[in-house]
């Protein structure tokens, strides 16, 4: 079995080239899209102030940033993805697990972004073409998604494959390229809303909670879903991190770039939301539609060629590298990147995403907190693992073989599986509850849901660390001084 092709393997020092700057505009260009616009809206139409939305943004991010930089860390030392890095955790064949569930979730966010860019691409196309929004329906009913709307996310789609094709170089140029442009179409877009409406009616957004009561129920499930948002990121960063010059480089870049422009372009969300409310009589809490409202087709055409840019700077960066990198972790001996970055694609047309965002509430209470609860668990055990049980040294030869020490009992750790299971279970009962699978559950589950990835990281990192150091801690530990592999 062969377990190193050239995407999995470790990045060489001439391979590290990503300096500050590049991860800076790594997180701008991720940051700054849609649904970053969309979920600042969304805690504005749950009852939240201004201040009150912000301060969650801004919360959410900081605490996500924490195992973002963490994780980080193995990515620049070792010059390992992510999957790699599960190896010493979850075993070499048990590394699929936490791989394969962190896979699921970008092919549903890939699918989410490439139906949002199609968006743009269907205001364009009917810019130049008002017949295109009415073709006959034929797309099947169970599906419901009309035929304009589903041939521009088809469209949009296309492009995002083509820079799968073209491979991450031509992501980290993406990105770079974007990040300035991305920057000076928001501001023009909050510039609009101001000199519509004036700052103070944008200012002027008042909560709707009447007890304190009300608020913690909305802002604790809020904070949750603000720090699901990037909880795939926070375990794929060495995905990125593994073409770092130094840790310096990540964490500088990061610090600065994650939490800055999310809060930046979540007050653009709000404020723009507002001034809809003002102007037409009702919030509009999709940029898309809110550029729709334009009357010169030059600045609606140039609007949603941005649109696409952010959206496209997202999907390739967050939502192609990763569960390429996952996917080819199953099998790496016939699954390369750009093979799995197909499969990505595919799934992410199979998982339906135009249902996904249909309701911001469900967006945000059922997606983000849903997939946080799974996510969670991994994190703690991967950060668990790698900071108190290995001490920050991995035996790097030992990740690409059957039997070194991260084969465990055949190519599984049972003790992190279980820890996983743990960590997952108290968020079940509320996640039942959320989709209606389930009418009543206690209340005391609805609350533990509230805070799933709270939740879930901590009791399984506990478990995972009491299983680990319980018996054999000297054999788990006893590895290698933790000098770079580069010749595997």
């Amino acid at each position: 079995m062969k377990l190193i092709n050239d995407d999995l393997a470790p990045v060489t020092a001439e391979g590290k080239t990503w300096n500050a700057l590049n991860y800076f505009s790594l997180w701008v260009g991720m940051a700054v899209c849609i649904p970053s616009y969309m979920i600042a809206s969304s805690l504005i139409a749950a009852g939240m102030s201004l201040t009150q939305a912000m301060c969650c943004v801004f919360l959410g991010n900081m605490i996500v940033l924490v195992p973002m930089i963490l994780n980080g860390k193995v990515g620049a030392k070792y010059g390992i993805p992510y999957p790699v890095f599960a190896r010493s955790s979850f075993g070499v064949l048990g590394s699929n697990i936490p791989a394969l569930l962190r896979a699921v979730v970008a092919c549903g966010w890939f699918g989410i972004q490439s139906w949002i860019g199609g968006t743009a691409v269907q205001a364009v196309i009917t810019q130049i073409w008002p017949g295109f929004i009415n073709l006959p329906q034929v797309m099947p009913e169970f599906m419901g998604v009309g035929t304009a709307p589903f041939i521009s996310f088809l469209i949009f789609w296309g492009i995002n494959v083509m820079l799968i094709l073209k491979g991450v170089e031509s992501i980290k140029f993406l990105e770079t390229a974007a990040a300035p442009i991305l920057l000076l179409a928001g501001v023009a877009l909050l510039g609009w809303a101001v000199s519509q409406t004036g700052i103070e009616p944008l200012l002027n957004q008042p909560s709707t909670f009447k007890t304190s009561d009300q608020f913690w129920k909305v802002f604790i499930p809020s904070l949750t879903g603000m720090v699901g948002f990037w909880a795939t990121m926070s375990l794929n960063i060495p995905d990125f991190t593994r073409y770092a010059k130094n840790q310096k480089s990540q964490m500088i870049g990061q610090a600065l770039g994650l939490p800055t422009t999310m809060t930046l372009f979540a007050l653009i969300g709000v404020m723009v939301t507002k001034a809809t409310q003002v102007l037409y009589g009702t919030a509009i809490w999709d940029p898309v539609q809110v550029i729709q409202k334009f009357d010169n087709p030059v600045v609606l055409l140039i609007s949603m060629i941005v649109i696409s840019i952010a959206t496209l700077s997202t999907n390739v960066a967050a939502n192609v590298v990763g569960p390429a990198n996952d996917i080819s972790n199953v099998n790496p001996d016939k699954i390369n990147f750009k093979t799995g970055g197909m499969i990505t694609a595919f799934l992410g047309i199979l998982m339906m995403p135009w249902k996904l965002i249909a309701d911001p509430q469900g967006y945000v209470f059922t997606w983000l907190i849903g997939y946080s609860s799974l996510l969670g668990p991994i994190g703690g055990i991967l950060l668990v693992d790698y900071f108190l049980v290995r001490k920050q040294k991995l035996k790097v030869e030992d990740l690409y073989k059957k039997d070194g020490i991260y084969w465990y009992s055949g190519g599984f750790n049972t003790k992190a599986i279980f820890a996983f299971v743990l960590g997952v279970l108290p968020n079940v009962p509320g996640f039942l509850k959320q989709i209606k699978a389930v009418e009543q559950i206690p209340q005391a589950f609805e609350t533990i849901y509230s805070y799933a990835w709270f939740v879930g990281l901590p009791l399984a990192g506990i478990v995972y660390y009491v299983l680990m150091t319980a018996k054999e801690s000297e054999e788990s530990t006893e590895i290698d001084s933790g000098e770079e592999f580069q010749n595997v």
